[in-house]
């Protein structure tokens, strides 16, 4: 299995091109319904697919942990996606997806792994208000296959924060960082937790914002400041400052639309920080090759208020 993931290269090659790899998965036949569900999660966050290895449940683990797994002498968290989800299924997980983001490794047991898709991030969809509600925004984007089945990609910075009772999203009341006054940034993030945590920490550095979902709509919202500015004679950075901006977004990613920003010079001397939980080495490599002035790992609110500080001083 983890032959699905060899070709990181060739992978890593997507950057600014405004596509993803999809490793798509399923958790079961609902009893129901009676079908099987397709979700997917970014190639770039999963290290391995394996067999699920024994596991050994400590006292006082969330409900939705499975147990810890030993894996090259490192203790690694597994989560079961059925039973978090709450698919009412026979079937039993039997794959574990070994993800890494943000610097921490998380295993996910899940039923079967099909394949990777490679596909358009502007074919990728936000999903409707109403689903994100009621499944507390554990789905980010939703693609539909030639066979017309729907695969939803679930948003892992989401499952971390819960399963961590928000401790991943934690904000200090205040920061010794605080930017002159007058600052306003934009920032994009298809992830609701991580907005929130976004905008707490720019309301404890006093620094005004603007968010948008996703880089096609912060590329809107950018033109109509840009487009402002014109009209009043004055240059963007009079309105706007800085642009924070994730890399996994539907419609268009954090790649190509710093691509864009750079290749406009309306937004001439507007630092532009690229904010992910994809923290490899590789992926901030990335991240400067598209013309990222910084690259900024997620859930970091203190290291994150720093760079901000030092792009707006």
């Amino acid at each position: 299995m983890s032959t699905l993931l060899q070709g990181i290269d060739a992978r890593a090659r997507l950057a600014g091109t405004n596509k993803l790899e999809i490793l798509m998965f399923t958790l079961g036949r609902e009893r129901a319904s009676g079908k099987r569900e397709t979700y997917g999660i970014n190639v770039f966050k999963v290290r391995e697919v394996i067999r699920a290895p024994a596991l050994t449940r400590a006292p006082d683990m969330p409900p939705s942990i499975e147990g810890m797994a030993s894996l090259r002498g490192a203790l690694v968290p597994v989560l079961n996606m059925v039973r978090y989800v709450g698919i009412d299924t026979e079937d039993v997980p039997e794959i574990m997806i070994l993800a890494e983001y943000n610097g921490q490794t998380l295993g996910f047991l899940v039923e079967t792994v099909e394949t990777i898709l490679r596909v358009d991030w502007s074919a990728m969809r936000a999903p409707p208000a109403m689903l994100n509600a009621n499944g507390g925004g554990l789905v980010t984007a939703v693609t539909e296959l030639a066979d017309g089945r729907l695969v939803m990609m679930m948003d892992v910075e989401s499952i971390l924060d819960q399963t961590l009772n928000g401790e991943a999203t934690a904000v200090p009341e205040s920061f010794s960082e605080i930017p002159p006054p007058g600052r306003t940034i934009l920032f994009a993030d298809d992830s609701a937790v991580a907005r929130k945590q976004i905008a707490r920490t720019l309301d404890a550095m006093h620094v005004g914002h603007l968010d948008a979902v996703n880089g096609h709509q912060a590329w809107q919202q950018l033109k109509k400041i840009a487009d402002a500015a014109d009209s009043s004679g004055r240059p963007v950075r009079d309105h706007l400052q800085l642009i924070l901006t994730d890399v996994e977004m539907p419609e268009m990613d954090g790649y190509m639309l710093v691509k864009q920003i750079k290749a406009d010079p309306r937004f001439k001397g507007i630092p532009v920080v690229m904010h992910s939980s994809l923290s490899g080495d590789s992926n901030h490599t990335l991240g400067m090759s598209v013309g990222a002035d910084e690259y900024v790992p997620k859930f970091e609110p203190r290291r994150l208020a720093q760079t901000l500080n030092r792009l707006l001083a």
